[in-house]
């Protein structure tokens, strides 16, 4: 069973509130009070960044298309490579690879 590293009562009730989301514009208007703008982009620039990753982009290319710095694209590469697949999971299904 997989333990995360930061758990505890408040982010259990974090990602619950998370799973209770029902659609789109729940996710768009929960995470607009919960986060910043700028934490909102860069949770999704990194997103996008894990994706052309696994697509075997460039650092380059994905630095121009996502205007990531090479600091934040090693670092979700890592996380891609030795975290616990979180980005693959999401990722995959939302390719419809796996279904949730």
């Amino acid at each position: 069973m997989f333990e995360p590293r930061f758990q505890n009562r408040q982010t259990d009730k974090l990602m619950r509130a998370v799973l209770m989301l029902k659609d789109e514009e729940d996710a768009y208007r929960f995470f607009e009070d919960l986060c910043t703008i700028p934490e909102i982009r860069s949770i999704a620039q990194r997103l996008e960044v894990a994706d052309l990753l696994r697509k075997k982009e460039t650092y380059q290319k994905i630095a121009e298309e996502t205007g990531a710095s090479s600091a934040t694209i090693s670092r979700v590469n890592r996380a891609l490579s030795y975290g616990v697949e979180g980005y693959a999971r999401v990722l995959d299904r939302l390719e419809g690879k796996d279904e949730p």
